[in-house]
C-alpha cells in the first residue's frame, strides 16, 4: 500500500486529474456553497425573493476569480440599468399596457444589440439591463405602486448574490485569471518559435499553415478577453496592463510578418526557382538557429531578454550578410523577376525580426515594475457586423411583442412568466454564436428542472424541517447542473436546469403549494423558450449563409480601411480588427469547414495586401524632404491609382477589377523602379527599395494561385465597365 500510494504514476495521474477534473469539482463545491449562503443569508433577512439572490450565485460564478468580480461588476450595472428603466417606464405608462409592452419589447431590443455589439462581459450588462427590466416591469404591470421598491429588492438581492460569490471565489481554493493569462503569455511563443523554424527550413504542409493561423488567431482574442479580466483581480498586471496589451498587439504583428514571409516564400518554391531559394535560405536557416532553443518551451522573462539579445545581434548582422549574399546571388545573372524576389524576402525578413526584437523586449520588461513600454496607446479593437448586432436586436423585440400581446390578449395567469422567462432566454443567447441551440438547450434543462422540481416540492419539502435538509435536498440537483454549465458543450443544459428550478422550486421565506399554479409556470417557461428557439433559427439566424457573406464582405473592406483610415494607430487596429472579426465568422460558421477555410484564406490575402499598404503609407510619412520623393512624383501618383484599384476589387472581386488592380500594381513598379535616388538602393538605406519590395509582395499576393482571388467569377452584365 506505502508504495503503491509513494508511485510515480499514481502522483502523475492525481495531478493530471486535480488540474482537469479536479478544478471542475473545486468549482462545484463553491457554487454549492455560495448558493446556499446566499440563500440562508437572504431567508435570515427576509428579503422578498430569496431565490432571486440564489439564482445570481449561478449566473455569476466562473472557474477564475477573476472571471466573477467581472462579470459581478457587469452584471450590478446592469441590473442598476434595467431597474431605472423599468421605474420609468412604468411612471410613463402605468395605466396603458399597449405602449409599456412596445417600450419594454423596444429596451430589450436595444439591450439584444448592444450585447451582441459588445460581447464579453461588457455584453452581459447589457443582457442584464435588458431582461432586468422585463423581470422587474411586468410583475409590477398589476401594482404600479411597488414598482420602485420592486427595482430596489432586486438590486439589493443580486448585489448580496455578488458579494457571497466574489467572497467565496475569492477565499476559497482561487483560480487566478492573471496566472490564465501568464501561463497564455508564456506558452504560445514556444509554439510559435516551432512554427516559424519550421516554415523558414520550408517543413510546414498548408494545412499545418492555416490550423496554426487559427490558433493564433484565438490566442490573441482570448488574451486580449483575459486582460480586461485581470483589471478586476491583480494590482501586479494591472500595473502591467499596457505591457500586455502591446504585447498583443505586437504578438499579431509579428503572426503577420511571418504570414506574408511565408505566403511569399512558398511562391517562390511553388514557381520552381530554386535558385532564388538557394540565394536566399542562409539567412532564413540562420534566424531558424535562433530559435530553435525556444520552441516548445515556456518562454520566461529572462528568456525573452536573452532572446531580445540573440535577436539584435541577428538584426545587426543581417544588411552586410544580405549584401554578401547579393552579390553572389548578381553573378548567376538572375532575371528582374527574381532580384525583386530576393530583396522583398529579405526585406520582409528584416521587418520580421525587427518586430520579434520588440516583443521580445516587451515580453522582458514584465519583470520590473514599472518600465517605459508600459507606455501604450493603441489599444485592441473589436468589429461586429452591425446587421448581425441588429438582427439580435429584432429578435429579442419580436418576441417580447409576440408574447406580451398573447399575455394581454388571452389574459393567461402565467403569461407574464412566459414573457419575461423569453426576455432572459433572449438576452443570455444574443451573444452566444447559435441562440436557437442555447434557447432550446435552456429549454431542455428548464424541463428537466420542471420534473425534478416537482416531485421535490410536492413530495420532499413537506417531509423535511430546517435549512440543512432543505439544502441537503437542493444539492443534488445543483450539483448535476453546475456540472453540466461547466461543460461548454452542454452549458445550456446546466443553465437551464440551474436557473428555472431554481426560479420555480426553491422556496421562498413563506412556502406556498400550488399545484396548478406550478404547472402552469413551468408549461409557459418551456413555451417561451421554445418560442425563442424557433425564432432564432427563423428571424435572420446569425449561423446562416447571409452573415456569412457579410463578415466576408466585411473582412475585405479592412483593405479599404488599410487605405483610407488615419495613419496613427492604423496597423493594430487594422491587425485586432482582422483577427476579431475571423474569430466571430468562425464561430458562426462552426461545423461548416468549407465556409471556415474560405473566411481564413480571405484572411491571409486581406492581412497580405493591407498590412503590405499600410507599410507603404509609412515609408511615404517619414520620407525625406527631396525632390525624388515629391507629392507630385510619378511614383507617388501611381502608388494613389493602386490604391483605388484596389479598393474597388476588395469591394467588388471580380476578374476585370483584379485585372486593373495587377496593371496599377505593375504600373507602380515601373515607376518606382525608373525614378532616380540620392542614396544606394540597398533595402536598409533606399526608401524606393522597400517601396518597391512592397509592391512586388502586393503584386504576387494578387497572383497566389491559392488565393480565392484566383477564382475571382467574370463582371456580371451589371458589373461590366
Amino acid at each position: 500500500m506505502t508504495t503503491w500510494l509513494g508511485s510515480l504514476h499514481w502522483r502523475r495521474g492525481f495531478f493530471e486529474w486535480a488540474r482537469s477534473d479536479g478544478v471542475t469539482w473545486i468549482y462545484i463545491f463553491k457554487v454549492l456553497l455560495a448558493a446556499f449562503t446566499t440563500l440562508w443569508l437572504a431567508m435570515r433577512l427576509e428579503l422578498p425573493q430569496p431565490r432571486t439572490a440564489m439564482i445570481t450565485v449561478f449566473i455569476v460564478m466562473q472557474l477564475q476569480s477573476g472571471h466573477v468580480f467581472a462579470k459581478s461588476f457587469y452584471r450590478l450595472a446592469g441590473t442598476v440599468a434595467g431597474s431605472a428603466v423599468t421605474v420609468l417606464l412604468i411612471a410613463l405608462f402605468a395605466q396603458n399596457t399597449e405602449l409599456f409592452l412596445p417600450s419594454l419589447a423596444l429596451w430589450v431590443g436595444i439591450c439584444s444589440t448592444g450585447a451582441m455589439r459588445c460581447r464579453n462581459f461588457r455584453a452581459y450588462g447589457f443582457v442584464l439591463a435588458g431582461y432586468t427590466a422585463a423581470m422587474v416591469g411586468l410583475p409590477a404591470l398589476s401594482q404600479p405602486d411597488g414598482a420602485f421598491m420592486a427595482a430596489v429588492w432586486r438590486v439589493l438581492e443580486i448585489a448580496l448574490g455578488i458579494v457571497v460569490s466574489t467572497a467565496v471565489s475569492a477565499a476559497i481554493l482561487p483560480q487566478s485569471a492573471s496566472a490564465s493569462m501568464r501561463n497564455a503569455l508564456y506558452q504560445r511563443f514556444g509554439f510559435f518559435a516551432q512554427f516559424v523554424a519550421q516554415g523558414l527550413r520550408g517543413q510546414s504542409a498548408r494545412e499545418q499553415f492555416e490550423a496554426s493561423n487559427v490558433r493564433f488567431i484565438a490566442e490573441a482574442v482570448g488574451l486580449e478577453s483575459l486582460r480586461s479580466v485581470t483589471a478586476f483581480e491583480d494590482p501586479h498586471m494591472r500595473r502591467r496592463n499596457g505591457r500586455v496589451s502591446r504585447l498583443n498587439s505586437e504578438f499579431m504583428a509579428i503572426t503577420t510578418r511571418f504570414n506574408a514571409l511565408h505566403q511569399l516564400l512558398e511562391r517562390i518554391r511553388q514557381g520552381g526557382r530554386p535558385q532564388v531559394v538557394a540565394a536566399i535560405e542562409p539567412g532564413l536557416h540562420a534566424l531558424a538557429r535562433v530559435l530553435d532553443p525556444f520552441a516548445e518551451r515556456a518562454l520566461t522573462d529572462a528568456d525573452a531578454a536573452r532572446l531580445a539579445e540573440q535577436l539584435a545581434l541577428y538584426k545587426e548582422e543581417l544588411p552586410s550578410h544580405v549584401r554578401r549574399l547579393r552579390a553572389l546571388f548578381e553573378d548567376r545573372q538572375p532575371s528582374d523577376d527574381d532580384l525583386l524576389d530576393f530583396h522583398t524576402a529579405y526585406e520582409l525578413l528584416y521587418r520580421f525580426v525587427d518586430d520579434l526584437h520588440s516583443y521580445a523586449q516587451t515580453h522582458a520588461s514584465l519583470a520590473d515594475h514599472r518600465h517605459a513600454r508600459e507606455r501604450w496607446d493603441e489599444p485592441y479593437r473589436s468589429q461586429t457586423n452591425w446587421l448581425a448586432s441588429l438582427a439580435s436586436g429584432i429578435r429579442g423585440s419580436f418576441i417580447l411583442l409576440l408574447l406580451g400581446g398573447y399575455w394581454v390578449a388571452t389574459a393567461w395567469p402565467s403569461g407574464a412568466t412566459m414573457t419575461l422567462v423569453a426576455a432572459a432566454t433572449v438576452g443570455l443567447s444574443a451573444a452566444t454564436p447559435n441562440p436557437r441551440r442555447m434557447s432550446f438547450q435552456m429549454a431542455c434543462g428548464t424541463f428537466l428542472g420542471a420534473l425534478l422540481g416537482f416531485f421535490t416540492t410536492f413530495f420532499v419539502f413537506p417531509w423535511i424541517d430546517g435549512f440543512p435538509l432543505l439544502c441537503l435536498t437542493l444539492a443534488p440537483v445543483l450539483t448535476f447542473g453546475a456540472f453540466l454549465a461547466s461543460r461548454p458543450r452542454y452549458a445550456g443544459y446546466g443553465l437551464g436546469l440551474l436557473i428555472f428550478f431554481s426560479m420555480g422550486s426553491v422556496p421562498g421565506n413563506l412556502t406556498v403549494y400550488n399545484p396548478y399554479a406550478f404547472i402552469n409556470d413551468y408549461i409557459a417557461m418551456v413555451l417561451g423558450m421554445l418560442i425563442c428557439a424557433a425564432a432564432g433559427a427563423i428571424i435572420l439566424p446569425p449561423n446562416s449563409r447571409w452573415l456569412w457573406r457579410r463578415m466576408e464582405q466585411d473582412l475585405r473592406a479592412l483593405v479599404v480601411f488599410a487605405i483610407s483610415g488615419k495613419l496613427r494607430g492604423l496597423g493594430s487596429a487594422f491587425e485586432s480588427r482582422t483577427r476579431d472579426l475571423l474569430h466571430q465568422a468562425y464561430g458562426l460558421a462552426a461545423g461548416q469547414p468549407q465556409v471556415q477555410r474560405m473566411l481564413l484564406r480571405w484572411m491571409l490575402v486581406v492581412l497580405e495586401v493591407g498590412h503590405a499598404i499600410i507599410e507603404l503609407r509609412k515609408e511615404q510619412a517619414i520620407l525625406p524632404v527631396h525632390p525624388a520623393y515629391a507629392e507630385a512624383q510619378p511614383w507617388r501618383q501611381s502608388i494613389r491609382v493602386m490604391g483605388r484599384a484596389l479598393m474597388r476589387l476588395f469591394i467588388q472581386p471580380q476578374q476585370a477589377n483584379h485585372a486593373r488592380a495587377l496593371a496599377a500594381v505593375d504600373q507602380a513598379i515601373y515607376q518606382v523602379k525608373n525614378t532616380d535616388e540620392p542614396f544606394a538602393r540597398h533595402f536598409d538605406t533606399s526608401a524606393l527599395r522597400r517601396v518597391q519590395s512592397y509592391l512586388h509582395f502586393i503584386r504576387s499576393a494578387l497572383l497566389d494561385p491559392q488565393s480565392p482571388l484566383a477564382e475571382l467569377p467574370a463582371a456580371g452584365p451589371k458589373d461590366a465597365p
